[in-house]
């Protein structure tokens, strides 16, 4: 049996971070805190590299956007308390920029809350993706309201848009929903969603900010990120823009149960709160 060429057996990411490695190394300098670069330089990379170009450009540059960390040498340059993340900057554009902040982790101590688990079986059965189940269950038990005191609707899922404020790039909102207070203030919740082992990104969460300013500018913008995790568990975090950076305000940590696996001092406990 013939051995297939090596460039062929290679693994994804490690074709993808031999080439957003050369990528980062031709345009990084010392002291250098931002730098653009194009998708079209993957093609010449990749020939002198002499390795197999991915067939979907953008793949490789989303999975370390928001599912693969960036390669080790690259890491190494951050300063201390700052992280390399990868944004928008036009239509096939990208910005690699110094951040305080790049990916939101649950907080592994905290609390999970018990909520009674209102999603259908046929939901939960046929639901062809984590990020869909999330988005799922985050909309049948209405924790958006729970989370944020509001009542909100949702809107849209996953708004496919173009944003000026980024060089007309196109962005993707995993789901909109709009809410009222009891003041009569309205508001904009652009939902990140993630499972499995993507993470969430606060890039994205930049994209969902940029977007509510051009598309609802009339609404106060919350941008709202859950994630799965172990047990049942959802946590839930808002996040806000300081500057150039996202900052995280408020998380909670929701489980979702049968009604009767809440006990008397389970809702004791909440009432202390």
């Amino acid at each position: 049996m013939a051995e297939k060429n090596p460039a062929e057996n290679a693994k994804k990411p490690n074709r993808y971070s031999a080439i957003i490695g050369t990528i980062f190394k031709n345009h990084h300098k010392p002291g250098k805190r931002q730098f653009e670069f194009s998708r079209n330089e993957f093609v010449e990379i990749a020939r002198s590299l002499d390795i197999v170009l991915p067939k979907n450009l953008g793949d490789a540059i989303y999975s370390f956007r928001f599912r693969t960390a960036l390669p080790p040498e690259i890491l190494a340059t951050a300063p201390k308390g700052m992280e390399w993340v990868i944004e928008l900057a036009g239509r096939a554009l990208y910005r690699f920029r110094l951040a305080k902040l790049a990916n939101i982790v649950p907080n592994p101590n905290m609390i999970a809350i018990k909520i009674p688990d209102a999603t259908p079986e046929i939901i939960a059965t046929y639901a062809l993706s984590d990020e869909q189940a999330l988005l799922a269950k985050v909309r049948y038990n209405r924790l958006i309201d729970t989370f944020l005191g509001l009542t909100t609707y949702s809107l849209q899922n996953h708004l496919r848009t173009t944003v000026k404020a980024m060089g007309d790039s196109q962005i993707e909102i995993d789901e909109i929903y709009v809410g009222v207070n009891k003041h009569g203030e309205q508001f904009a919740l652009p939902v990140q969603a993630k499972g499995g082992n993507d993470r969430l990104s606060v890039v994205q969460t930049a994209q969902d900010l940029a977007c509510c300013r051009e598309k609802f500018s009339g609404l106060t913008c919350r941008p709202i990120s859950a994630q799965f995790m172990s047990d049942n568990v959802i946590a839930m975090f808002e996040l806000a823009l300081d500057g150039e950076d996202v900052k995280l305000l408020e998380e909670k940590h929701y489980r979702l149960v049968p009604s009767d696996q809440i006990s008397a001092d389970d809702l004791k406990l909440y009432a202390k709160r």
